[in-house]
């Protein structure tokens, strides 16, 4: 389907973002997990693209990374899966690559968003490269349609409204410093984040980072458009390997089920 747009994600209220590794365990079980995270109720689907340095990531994405790299995943055989599963039309929901500069570099930039566009991805994140030098790929994603996702951390301050401003699909809101990771504490002033945001721009604006439980992603959609999960789901792949995705589907309802409790 070619008519689906990121904004979808955030058209029924707060919108619930699960993040999986590419290619870990596998691709096949990677093509199972996006249907069940699909059922579960994901409003919009975040996929990392293996990498040997991902320099934003914890050690359960790293190692996921790892599990992916082992099991012969690449861009192109990644891009490969995804593009079956739009051609077969059974992806309903938007989708995202998380995935750092040198990737796309090495890839070919122009050739990587065109795939983008061929495999149904609305969008990318690419955490290594600072707003201020995102014009490196913002012509060629913007010839493909592919929106580039900003992100915003409690240290940006004075460049929040900057980056608001000029923001496409939504806003990564990353709710403490570090790496990706389960977390217990996070940032206080997320709220000052949001509203800052919200001076200059009516774009959604959902929280992740350290997010591993449905009542701290109904907490998260509070303060914001929607939750970001990625570790606590990542460490339930792997767990259980191939046999992952009914567990994952359950921790996904759950996760959802938070999200709807939210309340603005």
């Amino acid at each position: 389907m070619t008519d689906i747009k990121i904004a979808d994600a955030f058209k029924n209220g707060k919108a619930f973002i699960p993040f999986i590794t590419g290619g870990d365990p596998d691709l096949d079980t990677t093509k199972e997990l996006i249907l069940a995270l699909q059922d579960a109720g994901s409003d919009l689907i975040e996929i990392g693209i293996p990498f040997s340095d991902p320099i934003a990531e914890g050690p359960v994405i790293q190692e996921a990374d790892e599990r992916a790299l082992a099991a012969g995943t690449t861009t192109d055989k990644l891009f490969d899966m995804l593009k079956e599963l739009h051609d077969e039309g059974k992806v309903t929901v938007p989708m995202v690559f998380l995935t750092y500069a040198n990737a796309i570099f090495a890839y070919g930039k122009e050739k990587f968003m065109k795939r983008c566009v061929e495999s149904g991805m609305q969008g990318i994140i690419v955490p290594d490269i600072p707003f201020e030098e995102k014009e490196e790929f913002e012509d060629v994603a913007n010839e493909n349609g592919i929106s580039i996702i900003s992100m915003i951390a409690p240290t940006s301050e004075d460049r929040i409204k900057m980056i608001a401003k000029e923001a496409k699909g939504f806003l990564y809101v990353v709710s403490s410093m570090g790496v990706t990771g389960v977390r217990e504490e996070f940032a206080t002033n997320i709220e000052d984040m949001i509203a800052t945001v919200r001076e200059v721009s009516d774009i959604p604006a959902a929280v992740g980072f350290g997010i591993s439980n449905p009542d701290q992603a109904q907490g998260m959609a509070e303060k914001s458009d929607g939750a970001i999960v990625g570790s606590a789901i990542v460490k339930i792949v792997g767990q259980y390997g191939k046999d992952c995705v009914p567990h994952v589907a359950e921790f996904a309802r759950q996760l959802k089920d938070g999200v709807q409790k939210a309340t603005a």
